[in-house]
């Protein structure tokens, strides 16, 4: 049927004011339509998506979507105007397509809302009735809403609710527009009456805080105008229901014009992107007016019987997670809702109700499954799609042919991806993600992996969020495809990178990106900051990336011979600027320069190191800190626990210099500070401790001489010191403690020889050697030993 074979029902305007994402509102825009059979359908909504608006009946456009404009210079600025299934915009465009009848947006331009900016439009974005467009300089941020300077904001349907008695809006809206429209007799009476509720409204509060509504509502009123003109008086407008009376006011056309002259304008691109029912939501940051997606699709979709299909819902949900539901719960919470919603004087159960109910009978009283049905079913994670056909910047479409031959769909959903880097698929899986990171795109973020922690393996928690397609819009100034756009904005940060770190840091995401192109620009910035940067500091942030990135080169096959060179250089000059940088600092600078030298360490030790110069350097070093009186004391016992983990410090020697440390004449703060450095943080000090007595007799000999009034000075040092060590160790050194001196001697201070409960007091050599014949037969070795199972230099044979 065509609107041309029906005589029209009117012969003026017909304004359909509607609440956005709506389902009772897109029923009775439909039931409408049908009855009134118009020449035109109008939407609120920008002029610029007209051409858009035959893509809405492509059979691979999917709900939600929205319709994204961005100014063309700087895609950051961007606007969306989402569109759900149950949104009577949306309703009112399939219904004028199906019965081939011409249909425009009427809204204001957006290449005037992006100029006006935040300030000046989102205001008017997030009313209840409002356009549904998010407006903002950028799409970083979620733009709230804020009305003009000075004005009082009003949200009508949260006054019309406060007026018949509700607190909530929400439930009002349910019991007067969801559960009656649908039964109304006269298809055109529910929009009579909230015509005439939003007339009293704006006769009462003006513009209602919004000042800049008339600019739009003027631009509303001269399409409807051209509109008549071209189809006859007979249109359909259908608009948020606060602007019907003003759409319905006489007005000049000169008056209007004169509304909109001077409005500032920028040159403007549009599109469809898939949106969400999350962001749908109002928590999400997006003023889409709506709180529940998810029950307000189920309550368009459901033909009938809402109530039982829901709980149907919720029980397979339920029953997913492992929870007993029976059809017995299902047919009870049912009834409950029934019950609850006679009590509370509503036409039927509403949200409200049918969760109470699922509280009572499906979750006995508990709030935690309530969570997971609001999260999966009253929101939802329902991800819309776009046809292939609606225009996108070619960045984007090499995107899509990417996610494509990788086999990686965009979800709505937190999902985890674990990679083999050793696969083809994995590893470019892995350079895509990485790429887009770079480029700004997070649809990927680095996890934690379940499985092996080796290199060859990556992690990754992968979630597609609408405002992506603004990241790639705005990626797509630096080429038309991910390799391109992030091999150059690459080499732009490389060079205008602030610190030596930042570079460094660039070089590692490079390699893991895989951009040879990208690499030498890089590694030359990288060559000619670390040449002037004399920061040790500076230096020792900027080498962990760079050893990273020489094991991502390995692992990935990548030629990262510059990178080499560079990073043993940076080592280098590290081991001749450190010990004179660790002199003379302040307790916060003796803190940040003990977490440089864990870096240093960690990253020496993945360096290559052929003939093992390098290290022995940097052992020295570690030697010098550790040994030097006007070195910081948390430096100086960090510098002999990495010597002593390494095997470079014999436990004698450690013993020693914890001696000197803690002798009568140390100041307590600094003693104190030693014993954080050695035995302190996740480095498995504490187990130190309960394997080697005599440094604990140490530190408790130390702690019982430290004089009372220092006491209290250098207790939070300790207690932050042993607070980081697994509770079964803090227990084992308190029962080591507790047992008071050994062997009658004077006190702990003294060289212990007795050992944890369930060990012997000393090696027994012979029982150890009865282990060395098995150990030769795992490692496969015939290490020639003395009779004792050691070789010359004391080492275990195998192990050594």
């Amino acid at each position: 049927m065509t609107a041309s074979s029906t005589p029209h029902a009117f012969a003026t305007p017909l304004l359909l004011g509607v609440r956005h994402h709506g389902p009772g509102s897109a029923r009775a825009v439909r039931a409408a339509l049908e009855a009134a059979t118009p020449s035109a359908v109008l939407i609120e909504g920008p002029p610029e998506g007209d051409a858009l608006l035959s893509l809405a009946a492509d059979p691979d456009m999917r709900p939600p979507v929205a319709l994204l404009a961005h100014v063309m210079d700087d895609p950051g600025r961007a606007a969306f105007w989402p569109l759900a299934d149950f949104s009577p915009e949306w309703v009112a465009i399939r219904w004028a397509q199906q019965h081939q009848v011409p249909v425009r947006f009427i809204d204001l331009p957006a290449a005037h809302l992006l100029a006006m900016g935040e300030e000046e439009t989102a205001a008017s974005e997030e009313r209840e009735d409002g356009p549904g467009a998010d407006v903002g300089p950028s799409a970083r941020s979620d733009p709230e809403s804020r009305p003009g300077p000075g004005a009082v904001r009003i949200d009508p349907i949260g006054v019309l609710a406060e007026t018949a008695g509700y607190d909530d809006a929400e439930r009002w809206w349910e019991d007067v527009v969801e559960h009656r429209i649908s039964g109304s007799a006269d298809a055109l009476a529910p929009f009579t009456a909230l015509a005439e509720a939003m007339g009293v409204l704006r006769n009462t509060f003006g513009d209602g805080g919004f000042p800049h509504d008339a600019a739009r509502e003027a631009s509303m009123r001269i399409q409807l105008r051209t509109a008549q003109k071209d189809f006859g008086p007979a249109v359909a407008v259908v608009c948020g229901a606060w602007h019907v009376p003003a759409l319905a006011a006489k007005t000049t056309l000169a008056a209007d014009r004169a509304l909109l002259k001077g409005l500032p304008k920028v040159r403007t691109e549009m599109t469809w992107v898939p949106w969400t029912h999350r962001r749908l939501g109002r928590r999400s940051g997006y003023g889409a007016g709506i709180e529940s997606p998810g029950w307000y699709g189920h309550l368009f979709s459901a033909a009938d019987r809402p109530v039982e299909r829901w709980m149907t819902k919720v029980a397979q949900l339920l029953r997913g997670e492992d929870r007993l539901i029976s059809s017995a719960h299902v047919i009870e919470a049912v009834r409950l809702a029934g019950t609850l919603a006679a009590m509370r004087g509503r036409p039927l159960p509403g949200l409200t109700e049918t969760t109470d109910a699922i509280r009572a009978v499906m979750c006995e009283g508990s709030d935690l499954p309530l969570a997971l049905i609001h999260d999966r079913l009253v929101v939802g994670d329902v991800l819309g799609e776009v046809p292939d056909t609606s225009p996108a910047v070619p960045l984007q479409r090499d995107l899509t042919r990417a996610q494509r031959s990788l086999r990686l769909k965009p979800e709505a959903i937190d999902r985890e991806l674990d990679l083999d880097l050793r696969k083809e698929i994995d590893a470019a899986r892995s350079r895509m993600l990485h790429r887009l990171r770079l480029l700004g795109v997070h649809w990927g973020e680095p996890a934690a992996g379940r499985g092996s922690t080796g290199t060859f393996r990556e992690s990754w928690r992968l979630r597609w969020e609408p405002e992506l397609a603004v990241r790639v819009a705005e990626a797509g100034v630096w080429g038309t495809t991910v390799l391109s756009a992030a091999t150059a904005k690459a080499e732009a940060q490389a060079i205008s990178a602030p610190a030596l770190s930042a570079i460094t840091a660039l070089a590692e995401e490079c390699l893991l990106a895989e951009l040879p192109d990208a690499l030498p620009v890089v590694m030359r910035a990288l060559a000619d900051r670390a040449a002037l940067d004399t920061d040790v500091g500076h230096l020792a942030q900027a080498l962990p990336a760079l050893a990273r990135s020489l094991r991502y080169g390995d692992v990935r096959s990548t030629d990262s011979a510059s990178l080499d060179e560079v990073a043993v250089g940076l080592a280098e000059r590290i081991c001749v600027g450190l010990p004179p940088a660790c002199t003379g600092l302040d307790t916060d600078g003796a803190q940040q320069m003990r977490t440089h030298l864990d870096a240093v360490h960690t990253a020496i030790g993945l360096l290559p190191d052929g003939t093992g110069e390098l290290r022995d350097r940097w052992a020295d070093v570690l030697g010098r800190l550790a040994r030097h009186d006007s070195v910081a004391g948390v430096i100086r016992g960090r510098a002999a626990r990495l010597l002593l983990d390494d095997g470079r410090l014999a436990q004698d020697a450690a013993a020693l210099l914890m001696a000197l440390a803690l002798s009568p004449s140390a100041p307590p703060a600094d003693a104190a500070a030693w014993i954080e450095g050695f035995v302190g943080g996740a480095s498995g000090g504490g187990m130190l401790l309960v394997h080697d007595e005599r440094l604990l007799g140490l530190i408790d000999g130390w702690l019982i001489a430290v004089p009372a009034d220092a006491f209290t000075d250098v207790l939070p040092l300790l207690r932050r010191t042993f607070s980081a060590y697994q509770p079964g160790v803090r227990r084992t050194l308190g029962e080591l403690v507790g047992r008071g001196p050994a062997d009658g001697r004077p006190g702990r201070a003294a060289a212990l020889e007795t050992s944890a409960p369930g060990f012997g007091a000393g090696l027994d050599t012979e029982r150890a050697d009865a282990v060395l014949p098995v150990l030769r037969l795992i490692l496969g070795e015939g290490h020639a030993t003395d009779g004792h199972g050691t070789d010359g230099n004391n080492d275990l044979v195998g192990v050594g």
